[in-house]
């Protein structure tokens, strides 16, 4: 997995856990993703370093304002091109699974222009 698409992963994942729960620790992170606890300590503290997350006192892991950015831009993709698969009759797991792997290779420019396109076409 590249280093960007990890990242965005795992921003993704804590906004995920984050609105479903109302605050994210690293075992709900590794739990969303089925990784190992070690491997998701490692990966929090380069996102920390990086200036993409912070941890309080607790241990609770809070997006910065870079993280959120990056999150809610991956999983809005994720969001989008899962119902579109679906809608073209994708099965939900298959849907699911491409969408996370399309998000972090589309482009842009093209997701946008995907996403226009198909907006004009709904309307």
């Amino acid at each position: 997995m590249s280093e960007y698409r990890s990242r965005e992963d795992y921003l993704e994942a804590i906004l995920v856990v984050e609105e479903s729960r109302g605050s994210c620790r690293s075992i709900d992170v590794a739990t969303q993703l089925g990784f190992s606890k070690p491997s998701v300590s490692i990966a929090m503290g380069k996102l920390e370093s990086e200036g993409f997350i912070t941890r309080d006192a607790d241990g609770t892991l809070l997006l910065t304002a870079a993280g959120r950015t990056v999150a809610e831009q991956t999983l809005e993709k994720h969001r989008f091109l899962t119902a579109f698969l679906r809608r073209i009759g994708v099965s939900d797991e298959v849907a699911e699974s491409d969408a996370c792997r399309i998000e972090h290779n589309l482009s842009e420019e093209s997701y946008e222009k995907l996403r226009a396109f198909l907006t004009d076409k709904q309307n």
